[in-house]
C-alpha cells in the first residue's frame, strides 16, 4: 500500500461528501446526530464496516457528535483504502433520516 499523491489526493476528494476536510495526512468529518443512541448507533454501523475492510477510524464521540479522522497508519498518510471507508461511511450517514 502506498500513498496517494497531492494530485490523487484532489481526484478522490472530488468522490466523497463535501463535509469531508483534509488536514495534513488525514480526512475528517464530524457528524451531529439527534442523541447519544443515534450516534452509537452510526458508530456500531462503521464499526462493522471497517472490521470487514481491516481500516480502522481514528474518532470520537461526545453526546451526539462523532468526530472522524482518517488515514493509514502502515504508511503515515492516505490511502485508497481511507477513501473507500469514507464512501461506505457517507452511505451509512445516508440512512440516517435527519442528516
Amino acid at each position: 500500500m502506498t500513498n496517494l499523491n497531492k494530485q490523487e489526493i484532489k481526484v478522490k476528494m472530488k468522490q466523497i461528501d463535501i463535509l469531508w476536510v483534509l488536514r495534513g495526512k488525514f480526512i475528517h468529518r464530524e457528524i451531529i446526530f439527534k442523541d447519544f443512541v443515534e450516534a452509537f448507533s452510526f458508530m456500531t454501523a462503521v464499526a462493522i464496516i471497517a472490521e470487514k475492510s481491516d481500516h480502522h477510524p481514528n474518532w470520537k464521540n461526545v453526546y451526539n457528535k462523532v468526530t472522524i479522522a482518517l488515514n493509514t497508519h502502515d504508511v503515515d498518510g492516505l490511502t485508497k483504502k481511507d477513501f473507500q471507508l469514507a464512501k461506505g461511511i457517507d452511505q451509512i450517514i445516508k440512512n440516517f433520516a435527519n442528516l
